[in-house]
C-alpha cells in the first residue's frame, strides 16, 4: 500500500501545531501503512521533510488537511508537492480533496455545540458558525452549506454563517444578525481543526462584541484532533486507492464563470512563496 502524507497549512500556535501531530499520530496507529505530516508553511516538520522521509517511494497518497477547496488545496499545496516532484524524480503524488463539509465534521460539531449548551436549549438558541474566508466564492459557499447541514433536524433555532477573515458577514455581522432575530443566548462555532491566530480572533471578537449587551454568547471548542477527523482524513485516503475522489468543480471560480470573478476562468495558479521551503527566498505575512 501506498505511504500516506497528510498536509496540514501549518500555524505560529504551539497547540495547533501539536493537534495536527496527534492527528497524523492517530491516523499512523490505524494506517497499516506509512504514515507522514508536513506543513505548507509557518510550522515545521515542512512538506519537504516529509517526503524526504518517504525518499525511495514510487507513489504517495496526499490528503490536504484542509475543511473546502480554497486557494490552498487548488494552489498552493499541488504546487509544492510538484516542487517536491522536480527534487524526487519518478515520484508520483495521488492527491485527495477537501475533508468537508462531511458528516463526521457534522457529529464532531454537534458535540462542541453540546459541550457549550445543553441540547434542550437548543430551540431558543442561535449558533454563528464562522469559517476561515477566502477570496473564493466557491470555499465560502461551503461554509453556508455546512451551516445549513448542521441546522437539519437538530432543533437549533437558527445557525448562521460568519467569516473572520477576507469575507463577510464578520463575526460582529454574523452577531448582530442573530440578535435581531430576538435571540439572547448565541453560541460562536467555529468551523476550524486546530488551534491557531485565527480561532483566538474569534474568541476576541466574539468576547468583545457581546460585553455590555444583554445577550449570553458562549465561544465552542474546535473540532480538535478527533476520532472522527483522524477516519475522515483515512476515508478521504481510501478514495485514492478506489478512485472514488468526486470533487466538485461545479462551482469552481477557475472553471465557472461566477458573477465578479469573471476572470479567473482558465486562470493560472500561481502559488505564494513560503518561508518554511529553502527553494524560495521569500515568505509572506498573514498568519493561521
Amino acid at each position: 500500500m501506498n505511504p500516506l502524507l497528510i498536509v496540514g497549512h501549518g500555524t505560529k500556535d504551539s497547540q495547533g501545531v501539536s493537534q495536527f501531530l496527534e492527528l497524523v499520530e492517530r491516523v499512523r496507529v490505524s494506517a497499516g501503512r506509512q504514515v507522514e505530516g508536513g506543513f505548507l508553511e509557518l510550522s515545521s516538520p515542512p512538506i519537504q521533510e516529509a517526503v524526504a522521509r518517504l525518499a525511495g517511494q514510487r507513489e504517495v497518497d496526499v490528503v490536504p488537511l484542509v475543511l473546502v477547496a480554497a486557494g490552498h488545496s487548488k494552489g498552493d499545496i499541488p504546487a509544492a508537492l510538484e516542487r517536491e516532484r522536480q527534487r524526487h524524480p519518478g515520484l508520483v503524488f495521488r492527491y485527495g480533496r477537501p475533508l468537508g463539509p462531511h458528516p463526521l465534521l457534522l457529529e464532531d460539531l454537534t458535540a462542541r455545540l453540546a459541550k457549550a449548551v445543553a441540547p434542550d436549549l437548543w430551540k431558543d438558541t442561535a449558533v454563528v458558525l464562522v469559517g476561515r474566508g477566502a477570496t473564493d466564492p466557491d470555499a465560502n459557499a461551503e461554509i453556508a452549506k455546512t451551516a445549513r447541514l448542521l441546522l437539519e433536524g437538530r432543533g437549533i433555532g437558527t445557525v448562521e454563517t460568519a467569516f473572520v477573515s477576507l469575507a463577510e458577514p464578520s463575526v460582529p455581522q454574523g452577531l448582530d444578525r442573530a440578535q435581531r432575530l430576538g435571540f439572547t443566548r448565541i453560541v460562536v462555532l467555529p468551523y476550524f481543526l486546530f488551534e491557531g491566530v485565527l480561532p483566538q480572533r474569534i474568541r476576541d471578537q466574539a468576547a468583545e462584541w457581546a460585553d455590555g449587551r444583554d445577550v449570553e454568547v458562549v465561544t465552542a471548542g474546535l473540532i480538535g484532533p478527533s476520532a472522527n477527523l483522524a477516519t475522515l482524513v483515512s476515508e478521504r485516503a481510501a478514495e485514492l486507492r478506489t478512485g472514488d475522489i468526486r470533487m466538485n468543480c461545479d462551482s469552481c471560480q477557475y472553471r465557472t464563470l461566477m458573477p465578479g470573478f469573471e476572470g479567473r476562468v482558465g486562470q493560472a495558479q500561481t502559488p505564494h512563496d513560503h518561508p518554511d521551503d529553502p527553494t524560495h527566498d521569500h515568505g509572506h505575512g498573514h498568519q493561521h
